[in-house]
Formats: C-alpha cells, sequence, structure tokens
C-alpha cells in the first residue's frame, strides 16, 4: 500500500507550478505540499501566503516532510539544499539536470549512505519516461547506443526555422513567449542542456559518470540561411542531438552537436517542443519514444511519476554503474562532419582525416569529411566566435585507429 507524502517545494516557477497543478488535479494520486521555498519576496503568488517561505530550513528541519522536491534554477544552490535533504534522510526528486551532471558521483554516495531515494526523471526528457525505462526494461541488456533530441527550445527554435522559414531571432522570441525557452536560452541553444541531460543518461545505460567539461557540446547559435538550403537540397531537417555510443574496446563516446536528419530517421517527424529518444540495444534492437519535452505540465507531470513512485518505496539500482566491466569514456573517435567556413584559413585548425566532399563559393564555403572529435573540441572556441557552422552528416562515430596506433608508436619508441 502507497504511503501519503508530505512535500517540501523549492521553487515556484514554471515547473513548480506545474506540479502544483497536477498534483491538485491528479485522480489517481494524492501527497500535500506542507510548504513552498521561494526566493523573491515581491512576487505575487497564485496560492495561499500560509504556504509560502522564504527560509529554506523551515522546510529541511521538519521531521514532518519527508519528500523534498528541488525545482530552482540555480545548480550550486540546488546541491546545497538537495545534499542537507538526503543527510537529513528526506527523499528528493529533482528536475535539475545541470546539478545532478555536475554532481551525479557526489549525489549517488549521498542518497546510499542515508538510505533514502533521489529520483529525476523530469531532469531528462520531459515527459519521456527515459531514465526509469533504462533502469527497469535495459538494466540487464548491453546497449549499443542512446541518442535523439533531448532539448524541447532548441528544437522548437529549428522547427520554426526550417519548417516555416522564421529568422532565428523571431524563432527564439515566439519559444520565449510560449515559455519554452528562458529569457537567457545560452544552455538550450548552446547545447549545455542536453549535455547534461546525455551525461545523466549515460549513467543509467553504460554506468559511466562523466564529467561534463570532458563533454562536447555545440549547438545552433551559427546556424545561417546557408546551412539550412544545404540540408533542404540534400533531402535533410536538422536537429540538435546528444550522442551516447558504445564502440569497440568497450568505450563510450558522448558528445552533442548538430546533426542533418534523413527522411527514414525516427527523429525526422519529431518537431516544435517535442523530444525524442532512440535507444539502441544490442538483442532488443532499437526502440523509439517521444514526447514532450518543455512546458510547464509535462514537467509536471514527469515530477509527479517521480513523487508517485517514492510513495511505493522505489529508488534507482544504478546496476550497470556497479557491473564490474562498466566502459570507459574517450574522445578518441572520427566524426563525419559538415563544416561551413569563411575563409581556406579556418581549416587550419580543423585537420581533416579523410575529406569527401568540398565547396567554394564567393560568399559560402563548406567541406564534408571525417576529423577526430578532439580537434573539434580543441577548435570550438574558435568554430563559435569565428560563426563556423558544423554538423554530423552520420551519428555513427568510430575509434580514430589511427590516433590509438599514433600512440603504441610512441610507446614502442620512448620503451626503445
Amino acid at each position: 500500500m502507497s504511503k501519503k507524502l508530505k512535500i517540501g517545494l523549492f521553487g515556484f516557477g514554471c515547473v513548480g507550478q506545474g506540479l502544483y497543478h497536477v498534483l491538485n488535479n491528479s485522480t489517481g494520486f494524492k501527497a500535500d505540499i506542507i510548504k513552498i521555498a521561494v526566493k523573491d519576496k515581491n512576487k505575487t503568488r497564485t496560492v495561499g501566503s500560509d504556504l509560502i517561505t522564504y527560509d529554506k530550513w523551515e522546510i529541511l528541519n521538519n521531521p514532518e516532510i519527508d519528500v523534498v522536491v528541488e525545482l530552482i534554477d540555480d545548480a550550486e544552490e540546488a546541491f546545497h539544499i538537495v545534499s542537507e535533504a538526503l543527510r537529513r534522510g528526506k527523499h528528493v526528486v529533482t528536475a535539475n539536470k545541470k546539478l545532478l551532471a555536475t554532481h551525479l558521483e557526489e549525489l549517488y554516495c549521498l542518497q546510499k549512505e542515508n538510505n533514502v531515494s533521489l529520483l529525476y526523471e523530469a531532469s531528462a526528457c520531459g515527459s519521456i519516461p527515459i531514465i526509469r525505462s533504462l533502469e527497469e526494461y535495459f538494466d540487464n541488456e548491453e546497449l549499443e547506443k542512446v541518442s535523439g533530441i533531448f532539448n524541447g527550445t532548441s528544437n522548437y527554435i529549428l522547427s520554426k526555422t526550417i519548417n516555416e522559414k522564421l529568422s532565428y531571432g523571431e524563432a527564439l522570441k515566439q519559444a520565449q513567449e510560449k515559455g519554452f525557452a528562458e529569457t537567457d536560452p545560452t544552455n538550450d541553444v548552446e547545447g549545455f542542456d542536453p549535455k547534461f541531460k546525455a551525461i545523466i543518461i549515460a549513467l543509467h545505460a553504460f554506468g559511466l559518470i562523466i564529467k561534463p567539461e570532458n563533454v562536447l557540446n555545440i549547438g545552433i547559435t551559427t546556424l545561417d540561411e546557408h546551412d539550412i538550403r544545404y540540408a533542404s537540397e540534400k533531402g535533410y531537417k536538422i536537429k540538435l542531438t546528444p550522442v551516447i555510443q558504445r564502440l569497440e574496446g568497450n568505450q563510450v563516446s558522448v558528445f552533442v552537436a548538430p546533426r542533418f536528419i534523413k527522411e527514414q530517421d525516427q527523429l525526422f517527424n519529431v518537431e516544435n517542443e517535442f523530444n525524442g529518444v532512440v535507444v539502441e540495444g544490442k538483442f532488443s534492437g532499437e526502440q523509439f519514444l517521444q514526447g514532450r519535452g518543455a512546458g510547464s505540465l509535462p514537467t509536471g507531470a514527469a515530477v509527479l511519476s517521480d513523487i508517485s513512485a517514492l510513495s511505493h518505496g522505489y529508488r534507482y539500482e544504478f546496476k550497470k554503474y556497479l557491473q564490474k566491466n562498466a566502459p570507459v569514456f574517450t574522445n578518441d573517435v572520427l566524426v563525419h562532419l559538415y563544416i561551413r567556413y569563411n575563409r581556406e584559413e579556418d581549416l587550419n585548425h580543423l585537420f581533416f582525416d579523410e575529406v569527401n566532399e568540398k565547396y567554394t563559393g564567393s560568399t559560402y564555403h563548406y567541406i564534408v569529411g571525417k576529423i577526430n572529435l578532439k580537434k573539434i573540441i580543441e577548435a570550438r572556441e574558435f568554430i563559435l566566435t569565428h560563426n563556423l557552422f558544423i554538423a554530423l552528416v552520420d551519428e555513427k562515430v568510430t575509434l580514430d585507429r589511427t590516433v590509438n596506433n599514433k600512440e603504441i608508436v610512441e610507446e614502442l619508441q620512448m620503451v626503445g
């Protein structure tokens, strides 16, 4: 029999209000929000003042509250709240992907040491239950790849610019007006948000904890009409996609970049604020999940799902993280890329291993070929500051054997 939970809620913005709405309109599950901690004392609230507090300790020190739901913007303050709640023996539900990606190892240890549950389905891909799927359905299967569209804001912008020919600025403004994009959209459009989600998913899919600074993210801010026209002529759409892929030698590569999507791809028709996740298993083959990835109610519903699971004593088992043969993270891979550049000298920063196509015009230049991901990581700031645009032509990545062979030769020379 499920237990009726008493909740202390941190944050009453878009997602917090969404949770409040779905909780009070849910017919199958009941829980009580005891207190809501907020920061702005001058903001008008849609709930009674008796529910509001400006002191976080009023929730953290309250023995009646057994679940803390954290839905604030500040990742470091969120870490303080979540870690304190776990130490006090309270279960925690959070939607804060930056908090999780930055502090995964500490939070894993805290929930284990204090014998409490930390759930965060709403942190990755909105209403799609990807973490629960990986934890339960794919817990014993060797996965080959997880990829998809993990950010509803950037997908909305790309849908509007490509399908409706809006300018990037117009599409961003629309996304902000609809509540899909923040006033400062950097996390979404530069690919930080999907990177944090990819790191969280990599833990549950492959048992890896990866530092965010080691994972490449390049977004859509440098996209222009030439890139859109190129994609259209080839029959592609452009999507911002994380790739989390197992390679030979039990290695895994994780990164985020725009990608040209072919018509036969499952993600081709995932538009606007929707997310899509493709999971490829060694035995089960390819699975596709789609759902709303942005917005108050879909994310609120994902938070409520975690709260409901807590009432039945649910917790993540982290089976793949605990296995002895967990894979190793690597950036030493070859990726197949399109790069639009400005001048021939730009290519001095981008040493291609293989060139398949090259075009030079009066105002538009591009090159398509294979390049080591480490070279893109090294050139990331140059790419962004000089307004170059990159897109994956093929999401499949391979180990760079030339790099590995060079390392072997160098080791042998040192021994010799």
